[in-house]
Parts: C-alpha cells; structure tokens; sequence
C-alpha cells in the first residue's frame, strides 16, 4: 500500500509493508493513503488527485479541536490526534479494509 505525507512525519512508525514518501519526493505510483494536517490542508487539495489513486484515503493529523474544524468542510475520510500518531498503522489498516479493499 502506497502512502503519501503532505506533512512532516516520521516515516520510522509505519508499518514496514507500507511504502510511504513524502509529497516533496513523489515517484510516479499514485497513493492510496494521503495524511495531511492543518499546515498542508492547500497543498493537498490542489495536488491530491495528481498523486493519489481514484480511490484513495485521507488522514489528517490534529492538534486540537480547532483543527477538526477546519478540515470538516475538506472531505477528509479520517483523524487522529498527533499525541496519538503511534497508531497510525491500526488506523491505516481498519481504512484499508473499510474503503480500500
């Protein structure tokens, strides 16, 4: 599973069957998972379909509440909070199987 970053993550927590790249070095595979916070919720809307799958995932990384609600009118499929990136991998995995598979 392809994922792509829009935001500065350490790619060392992902799951090693994932391949993960940054938006800033993108090869020519299209993603099927986008994260993204709230410092990258433009670059992403106007590059996302240029480097994600038809069907792809959105994950957006938040501080707080507040960032919540600024990405509610963007379409995104999923959040966690930063103080939680750790289990991005289960998060990855129930999307996977709920929308990807």
């Amino acid at each position: 599973m392809k994922i792509i970053t829009f935001c500065q993550i350490d790619e060392t927590i992902f799951n090693p069957d994932f391949s993960v790249e940054s938006f800033h070095s993108k090869s020519e595979d299209k993603a099927d998972i986008a994260i993204l916070d709230i410092e990258s919720i433009f670059e992403y809307e106007e590059n996302k379909h240029s480097v994600c799958k038809d069907k792809f995932v959105s994950i957006a990384v938040i501080e707080d509440e507040s960032d919540y609600d600024a990405f509610k009118n963007f379409g995104i499929d999923a959040w966690i909070k930063s103080a939680d990136i750790s289990q991005i991998n289960n998060l990855i995995n129930l999307l996977n199987k709920r929308f990807l598979s």
